[in-house]
């Protein structure tokens, strides 16, 4: 087989180029809200949700209802379990997320040994974007489209929410809805990736994108830009790569984008030397 016969063997499978497209919907999302949660240094509320929905997916499968209905319910409840507790005692939001999406991950963990499922938890922990259906393809797609057009059109309003809520509030913005609604697309995003990178690895997503755009730019909204590109690129080389290296495609992904983070950081670190 010529090179360029092995190289372009993996555009040839059914399975992989739907692995590849629901990757990069999963991608672009997350890489939007990535860039709100690391300004915002609400990294660990991503992580909390991603955790927390697993309850959610188990009672869904108990019940007869679709997993991302779960996932998307169970993520809500620790959004607004967080924000209550934080409200109503003295202990630091950080400190609160970290106990709820633990108490809630535990749960998860708890009822799924409790119950016979042919669901494995090994998929629903670290995702199954190899054998994803048509069913998958398109809720990713659907949220991916829902959220992006959301973050779109309110994009302004979320990043001087998230810069200065106090004057968000002065001029007029319902900043409870921004707050609650920024949980919400977290929530559907993270229904969006269960099945593609799972709730575990999907807190990369959540964060390396954004993180990788804060080094590289000091504009928002080439952050967004430079974000979404670093994930779809990521995505597309971690599942491709994966075919040859016989390795599981999401965290080949996360793998990359901890490398394009380095390297983003090593950069910037030279750059700030050279303005010196």
């Amino acid at each position: 087989m010529a090179w360029y016969e092995l190289a372009l063997w993996p555009f040839q499978l059914p399975f992989m180029v739907q692995a590849m497209v629901i990757a990069v919907l999963v991608a672009i999302p997350a890489a939007l809200l990535s860039c709100f949660l690391v300004l915002k240094g609400w990294s660990l509320m991503g992580d909390a949700i991603s955790h927390a929905v697993l309850p959610g997916v188990v009672l869904a499968y108990v019940v007869g209802l679709p997993l991302g209905v779960g996932a998307f319910i169970a993520g809500m409840v620790c959004a607004l379990s967080v924000g209550f507790l934080k409200e109503n005692s003295r202990i630091k939001e950080d400190t609160v997320m970290g106990v709820v999406f633990a108490g809630l991950f535990g749960l998860g963990i708890v009822l799924f040994t409790a119950i016979e499922t042919d669901v494995h938890l090994t998929h629903i922990l670290f995702g199954n974007i190899l054998g994803t259906s048509t069913f998958d393809l398109v809720q990713s797609g659907v949220i991916a489209l829902v959220v992006t057009l959301i973050i779109g059109a309110k994009w302004r309003d979320l990043m001087l929410f998230i810069f200065d809520p106090q004057q968000a509030g002065a001029i007029g913005l319902r900043t409870r809805v921004l707050h609650y609604g920024l949980l919400a697309l977290i929530s559907l995003t993270v229904v969006g990736a269960l099945q593609a990178v799972g709730i575990v690895l999907v807190i990369a997503l959540l964060i390396a994108p954004g993180a990788i755009a804060f080094l590289i730019t000091k504009r928002f909204g080439t952050m967004l830009i430079i974000s979404v590109v670093v994930a779809t690129v990521c995505s597309l080389l971690g599942v491709y790569i994966s075919f040859f290296l016989d390795s599981a495609p999401a965290p080949t992904i996360v793998l990359l984008m901890s490398v394009v983070f380095i390297v983003a950081m090593i950069g910037s670190r030279r750059a700030s030397v050279a303005a010196v």
